[in-house]
């Protein structure tokens, strides 16, 4: 029997992707407002984390599975989110001023491929917003919440450390662990920051100041899937000395590759990342290599094309000890979560 979402979703996908996500999430919201409907959300999508604990860079994780950055950039929705079983939900990207972003439309879906083309630019209401709702959530049970961090567009590359500083300072109190991001595409210049010297910079500092305020959070760097075995050992000796809790594998690419729509439609498109289900080989990849380049005490976070429990395990198998979905929940619907649990339950992974 379909799914309600899987009756929704012609209607859905006729609209405007950015559009069509602002109206869902909105109904989610209003739902969860009336306690039965939360209640019959919650038995249908939530699924059992039973069995499912693990502990990760000193946090402990009611279940493996999260929410990427970029879906609750705001943290306007993390009750309603967490209906759906997440173990974390991870928000931003966040800056330390308001910023509008990439003109619109800036979201697009392949749906041949099971992917999404976004070119957002870290589209946000400020840090100081997200703190005034983290301030008064009342947080699920057991739920860890990350926070995400970037820089200003019109912020040059060589101030941008106090960008993510303000960032950190300010979310520190209410966020579980960070994540620097440096490698979205839709920001410009910003990859530069990932390049050895700026990159071992940024993460000094940050942990510097990490560290000395007293409440130290497990920080950790999100990177693109773009980059060749020579960034990548690169930044497994950065992570070595400064010291990070773990690495995020991986962003949006900006490849097109290998996609199966048709490339007058995606050239039409343009420029943007690329997420869902045709990065997924790459970010095993990735992942793959990090695995086996990185210290047993570096956990790795797999985020990349995962729709379905098998992508789901192809994570683990590549070295992930948490996983991060996104595209897939557009494509899969809220039960993607239950689904994965069920099957991880059914077959435990073993180290």
């Amino acid at each position: 029997m379909p799914s309600l979402y899987n009756l929704l979703k012609p209607a859905l996908f006729r609209l405007d992707a950015e559009m069509a996500h602002h109206l869902t999430m909105g109904v989610l919201q209003n739902l969860a407002d009336i306690v039965p409907a939360r209640d019959m959300m919650q038995k249908a999508w939530y699924g059992e984390d039973q069995g499912l604990t693990r502990k990760v860079f000193g946090l402990t994780f009611k279940n493996p599975i999260g929410l990427a950055a970029g879906f609750d950039k705001n943290a306007r929705y993390i009750r309603e989110l967490a209906l759906l079983g997440f173990g974390f939900i991870e928000i931003g990207t966040l800056t330390p001023r308001p910023q509008a972003g990439n003109p619109k439309p800036r979201l697009f879906r392949l749906p041949q491929d099971q992917a999404l083309i976004n070119r957002m630019g870290f589209n946000n209401e400020g840090v100081d917003a997200a703190v005034e709702r983290l301030e008064v959530l009342h947080r699920p049970d057991g739920l860890i919440i990350g926070g995400n961090i970037g820089k200003n567009k019109d912020t040059p590359n060589a101030q941008a450390v106090e960008d993510y500083l303000i960032c950190l300072r300010k979310l520190q109190p209410w966020v579980d662990y960070f994540v620097v991001n440096v490698s979205s595409p839709n920001t410009p210049g910003l990859r530069e920051l990932q390049d050895k010297e700026p990159l071992r910079k940024l993460l000094l500092t940050l942990q510097e100041e990490n560290h000395g305020r007293g409440r130290s959070r497990p920080l950790l760097l999100k990177i693109a899937p773009d980059l060749e075995h020579g960034q990548l050992n690169d930044i497994v000796d950065i992570a070595a000395e400064a010291k990070l809790a773990g690495l995020v594998a991986t962003n949006t690419t900006i490849g097109r590759e290998p996609l199966v729509t048709e490339p007058t439609e995606w050239q039409k498109i343009g420029a943007g990342g690329l997420s869902g289900a045709p990065l997924r080989e790459r970010s095993n990849d990735v992942l793959g290599y990090l695995s086996r380049h990185c210290p047993a005490n570096l956990p790795l976070i797999g985020v990349g094309g995962i729709d379905s429990p098998e992508s789901a395990r192809e994570k683990f198998a590549s070295g992930a000890s948490l996983i991060q979905v996104y595209s897939g929940l557009i494509f899969a619907g809220p039960q993607l979560v239950k689904s994965i649990k069920s099957d991880l339950r059914s077959r435990p992974i073993t180290d």
